[in-house]
């Protein structure tokens, strides 16, 4: 029996840390196998565990960064890092130098282990590599995280050591009353072993483990996968819910959810990438003239970039960047197929997008063989180029002031806001860099990663039940606070940002916890943190994430919750 309880005990074990490596594997999956770099002036293709701190390395679109490297040159370059910050926008890339002390979302100047170019070319030195390597810090971290046991586990080893103490009480009582009676000792330890051995609920394991199994195939019946039974009970006492933002609250795909022409506000919407939406003003659907200036827009906006949308088995997906696609998929909403609008207008120039110049412009030959100009980028740049707004062929004096305020506006709300201009053009002046002076201003677009539909409800179904949830992100606080807005978790206008986290002691940080419901511009390191805190408060707490950002703080929350269909293996 001691044997098989060694042996079962070895095995739990090995499962454990099996699955532990898995997650750090899952991480080490995603630095890149090669990478280019420059030795002694020769361009040269290594294994990327072959580069060493001092290195000079390569980057074009689509390479995965190999390790953390300092920037020396930037062309146009811009890096996915939303498995580190939870940001959902590729990062503009730059040389310069930042702040020191400056986050990790802010540290312009860097590119890190495990991010995807997604645009632009560039040059970097090598300042980390393997565990010392951003995402190697993460690896760390889950190494050090010990696995907590569920309150379910901790009763019943209470309950284990109170019947021991128990029966151990009463055998030595029954023992020695027998032995002052004259029964011979051997024949007492008898009687003692088979009232102990009687008094042990050897049933209970297998009742409990039929109960919590039961649990899981009614969570499996709800497309929720549990991989440590004790959890389904852990659920049940959960008190506060600390969820990442990006990719968990919300869809990780951008959206168009407002417009602004000459004539007013619009609603769009719509769910993440689906190409299906409504255009709304105070509730109801547009007019039909206003319904001809979005298509206008969505048509320039479809022209003046490079995304795709693709459908693979039902599911919607952007090849590309995410905030071109959504004005592909903005397209489609007001009825336009992209690849036809394309196709009649066929691109004659361009002058793509820089993070310096921070606007795209291109040039379209129209099926009557005219041409027309389109530009799109920051509003701010697009409107310096504009002269007049409305529509391309009927346009009136540009009011500078109105649509300085309409960006005001939409930029507080949370949305991250982009000019769409357009300007016909004379054969003579078909080159693109004749496209962006005087300018009509077709409208704004605001942009943002809108919340899941069911996370709406479950929010409010949680709060309902007196269960706290608090928002835990790497993205920016005005984009947090809009979110927060939407789904209902007022906290005022405060939020917690990941700089003055850092500077609190462990006592001050639990006090803050009690307060706050938004954190914003938070690393790993502080996830972890603020899981501890609430624990350490008495809170029973359960993490929702997706990211390899989330991975430390799911493992040490009470109940870890991995997004299935698109979170990361190391989260799961």
């Amino acid at each position: 029996v001691i044997l098989a309880v060694v042996l079962a005990n070895a095995l739990i074990g090995f499962i454990q840390e099996g699955r532990a490596e898995q997650a750090i594997e899952a991480i080490r999956s995603l630095i890149a196998p090669r990478t280019t770099v420059l030795r002694e002036g020769t361009r040269r293709s290594i294994d990327a565990t072959a580069i060493v701190p001092g290195d000079l390395v390569l980057l074009e679109a689509g390479d995965r960064v190999p390790a953390d490297l300092r920037l020396l040159h930037a062309s146009r370059m811009r890096i996915d890092e939303s498995l580190l910050t939870g940001e959902s926008v590729a990062i503009d890339k730059q040389v310069d130098a930042v702040p020191q002390g400056a986050g990790l979302g802010d540290r312009l100047n860097m590119a890190f282990s495990g991010t995807l170019v997604v645009a632009g070319q560039g040059l970097g030195i090598v300042v980390a590599t393997g565990i010392r390597t951003e995402i190697g810090r993460i690896s760390t971290l889950l190494r050090n995280v010990q696995t907590l046991k569920t309150p379910l586990l901790k009763k019943m080893d209470r309950f284990g050591r109170q019947l021991a103490a128990v029966i151990l009480g009463v055998s030595m009582a029954v023992f020695i009353g027998a032995l002052a009676r004259g029964i011979p000792w051997d024949d007492a330890f008898l009687v003692v072993v088979g009232l102990a051995v009687s008094a042990i609920p050897e049933g209970l394991p297998a009742v409990l483990s039929i109960t919590l199994a039961l649990g899981v195939r009614r969570m499996a019946a709800r497309q929720a996968i549990v991989r440590l039974m004790p959890a389904v009970e852990t659920l049940g006492a959960v008190t506060v819910i600390c969820s990442d933002k990006t990719g968990t609250l919300t869809r990780n795909e951008m959206m168009v959810a407002q417009i602004v022409t000459a004539g007013g506000d619009i609603e769009v919407t719509g769910d993440g990438y689906q190409p299906h939406g409504e255009f709304l003003r105070d509730g109801q659907p547009v007019a039909q003239t206003e319904a001809q200036a979005i298509r206008e827009l969505a048509e320039m906006a479809v022209l003046c970039n490079d995304a795709e949308l693709q459908a693979h088995d039902g599911l919607w997906s952007v090849s590309g960047d995410p905030m071109e696609g959504a004005l592909v998929v903005l397209a489609h909403k007001a009825g336009l197929d992209p690849h036809t609008v394309r196709a009649n207008n066929p691109r004659v120039s361009e002058i793509p997008f820089d993070s310096v110049q921070k606007f795209m412009a291109t040039v379209h030959r129209l099926p009557d063989g005219r041409h027309l100009g389109c530009v799109k980028g920051a509003p701010e740049q697009v409107l310096d180029m504009c002269a007049a707004q409305g529509s391309a062929a009927d346009a009136a004096p540009l009011s500078r002031a109105e649509w300085e305020t309409a960006i005001d506006r939409l930029a507080h709300a949370g949305y991250r806001v982009m000019a769409v201009a357009a300007r016909p053009l004379a054969e003579a002046d078909c080159a693109a860099d004749e496209a962006i002076q005087n300018l009509t201003l077709i409208g704004l677009v605001g942009l943002q990663d809108p919340p899941r539909q069911e996370a709406l409800a479950a929010v409010a179904e949680c709060q309902h039940a007196g269960i706290r949830v608090k928002m835990i992100t790497g993205d920016h606080v005005g984009t947090a606070m809009a979110i927060a807005r939407q789904l209902g978790l007022h906290d005022g206008d405060k939020a917690l940002l990941g700089t003055r986290l850092e500077k609190m002691d462990d006592e001050a940080l639990r006090e803050a916890v009690r307060h706050t419901t938004v954190f914003a511009r938070t690393t790993p390191e502080h996830k972890l943190r603020l899981v501890q805190a609430l624990q350490a408060n008495g809170e029973v707490v359960a993490m929702t994430g997706d990211g390899i950002n989330d991975a430390p703080a799911l493992k040490q929350a009470d109940v870890g919750v991995a997004m299935g269909k698109k979170g990361t293996e190391a989260a799961k």
